[in-house]
């Protein structure tokens, strides 16, 4: 990859703009909503469900857009649509951040929607081009580029935090967030290209077009042809799953770690204990994003996904668990666990669709896939708020540890599914 020097310019800026689009896809779908709902209790006096409402009613509306994006990065183009739309969600996140301050319910609803529902086409848009531009270092890359998401969980929460504890209003930093992102948007439209043949280059950087595409015109793939395959369900439940803990767990961290505080006088006390771990655990964990990636390029992607899906336990069983007041121990095997789980699904869940379909038929596949998915995800910051106002929090970690084993065995049975572009990837003379 890196011999082909006009190749390699174009992967590492890729790769610097992917981390950076992971970093806010994966901070505002539902991270910072652990900074934003008490904030939101206080300003507008919400129940847990009511200061969640906007973002629960985008999840609903997310799984229409995931079908739209996924139609109009085919049709119209991945830049034509990632660039004004990276722009807009900059622009909302600024006026999330005024309606806190201006105590402006209805700009809050509007805004917290909107930013729900554009970090889609970032999250879209990122794994697109990926998939576009590599097959042999497909795993690696997107191991990189998503270390962008535990990344938040270090800087990002950590900023949200401080601005929060110690001005009492965070603003300023959603504002600050939103001119980086506007700025992003229009680095996309500079530095990227849909696909490396735009500018007479092949995938990895290649000499040669992709012997595993050779005769394959067809892009598209229908709705029928995945609702009625098994492979297309194996897919939609394994990381439908996997996408639903994290929404879940994501969405309501501090609000655990505030059920579990001893200190009745300071029931944040708790979750700042728990950041520093978090940051700790977070960096540790980090690596873990490109060691599946290289698992995925090296041994094949199913393999790399029942390793995911093992580490998703080591961040749940913790809060399920975990005693009144805390415990070290656990909060740093959590906060490791938190880490592989928000960059391994951003790595494995595009990797497992290419397996499946192939480059070109990736983005005709994963439209329909994510929307699929989208209703499974939209239950669930509904599905912990559920146990968390009826003072039953454990339980929900307890019905998120079921879960991950139906998706453990669920991809158990994809074992021996062959990868459709096996000829360009490391392993390709084992599967042909």
């Amino acid at each position: 990859m890196l011999k082909n020097k006009k190749f390699a310019v174009r992967a590492l800026v890729f790769c610097v703009l992917g981390v950076i689009m992971m970093f806010f896809y994966s901070g505002f779908q539902n991270d910072h909503l652990n900074i934003l709902r008490p904030i939101a209790l206080d300003v507008f006096g919400f129940s847990e469900t009511a200061a969640d409402m906007p973002v629960t009613i985008a999840g609903f509306a997310v799984v229409v857009f995931y079908l739209v994006c996924g139609i109009a990065f085919i049709k119209v183009g991945v830049r034509k649509i990632l660039v004004p739309s990276t722009i807009a969600l900059g622009i909302f996140t600024a006026v999330l951040g005024f309606s806190t301050q201006a105590g402006n319910l209805a700009l809050y609803n509007i805004s917290l929607f909107f930013v729900r529902l554009l970090v889609v086409p970032l999250q879209m848009g990122g794994f697109m081009l990926c998939a576009n531009w590599f097959i042999k270092y497909r795993g690696r890359v997107m191991g990189i580029i998503t270390a962008g998401s535990p990344l938040f969980s270090i800087v990002g929460i950590s900023i949200l935090t401080w601005v929060y504890t110690t001005i009492g209003a965070i603003d300023i930093a959603y504002m600050i967030f939103g001119i980086v992102i506007i700025l992003l948007g229009i680095l996309i439209f500079v530095s990227l290209r849909d696909k490396p043949e735009e500018l007479g280059l092949y995938p990895d950087g290649a000499d040669h077009a992709p012997l595993s595409e050779a005769g394959e015109e067809n892009e598209d793939v229908s709705l029928k042809e995945i609702i009625t395959s098994k492979v297309g369900w194996q897919l939609i439940i394994s990381y439908g799953i996997m996408q639903f803990v994290i929404n879940g767990m994501m969405g309501y961290m501090v609000a655990r770690y505030i059920t579990l505080s001893a200190a009745a006088d300071n029931p944040m006390a708790l979750w700042m204990e728990a950041v520093v771990f978090l940051s700790v655990g977070a960096a540790l964990g980090i690596p873990m994003s490109y060691v599946l990636g290289w698992i995925d390029d090296k041994l094949g992607t199913i393999k790399a996904s029942l390793v995911l899906n093992i580490l998703f336990f080591i961040a749940v069983i913790p809060l399920a668990i975990m005693p009144v007041g805390g415990s070290k121990l656990l909060m740093g095997v959590w906060a490791f666990g938190v880490a592989c789980m928000t960059g391994g699904v951003p790595t494995m869940h595009p990797c497992s669709v290419s397996y499946v379909y192939g480059r070109k038929k990736y983005q005709g596949a994963n439209k329909w896939i994510m929307t699929i998915q989208a209703i499974i995800m939209a239950f669930a910051l509904y599905y912990m708020g559920f146990f968390f106002e009826r003072n039953m929090a454990q339980w929900a970690y307890y019905g998120l540890i079921i879960l991950l084993v139906i998706s453990l065995i669920t991809i158990l049975t994809m074992w021996n599914i062959p990868d459709a572009n096996a000829a360009d990837r490391d392993y390709g003379k084992k599967q042909t």
